[in-house]
């Protein structure tokens, strides 16, 4: 029995990377059109899907991040809070820490804040500072850092 992935896995691999990588180009254009919105927001679904069928829970709690981080661009409050909890859940049950848990985090804080529950989102807000100035590697907290600056 071969050892090498077999074509689908890496197919699923790509497509999870390439979908997810476009997101953040939608993500970061503006404006966008209301067909570029639909486009982020599917484009989001399927990376996190194709992870699901290759990836560990890392990945698998990134793309609910990522799920959760379109939502709340969009305005969309509870799904924004339904995959951050899914991130949250998937850094909990699987033990991971560092920059994944204060993102996750992050992802509460901002979707809590889209969904109008201030009390929450300050809560998150906090435990994604404490997580945030726990992780390990310098380019990696400074990035958190940004993105937190922008709650």
């Amino acid at each position: 029995m071969s050892s090498e992935p077999t074509t689908i896995a890496v197919d699923h691999r790509q497509l999870g990377v390439d979908l997810f990588n476009h997101v953040w180009t939608l993500l970061s254009k503006q404006p966008r059109t209301q067909a570029e919105d639909d486009e982020m927001l599917h484009c989001a679904h399927a990376s996190r899907f194709h992870w699901g069928q290759v990836g560990a829970p890392d990945n698998l709690a990134r793309g609910e991040w990522q799920c959760s981080r379109v939502y709340a661009v969009l305005g969309r409050g509870e799904p924004a809070v339904h995959h951050a909890r899914r991130c949250l859940e998937l850094c909990e049950a699987n033990g991971i820490g560092d920059w994944d848990l204060a993102f996750a985090y992050e992802a509460l804080a901002r979707a809590h804040g889209v969904a109008g529950d201030s009390e929450e989102a300050e809560r998150c807000k906090r435990l994604a500072r404490q997580a945030g100035n726990a992780i390990a590697e310098p380019e990696d907290r400074e990035l958190f850092d940004s993105d937190y600056a922008t709650l």
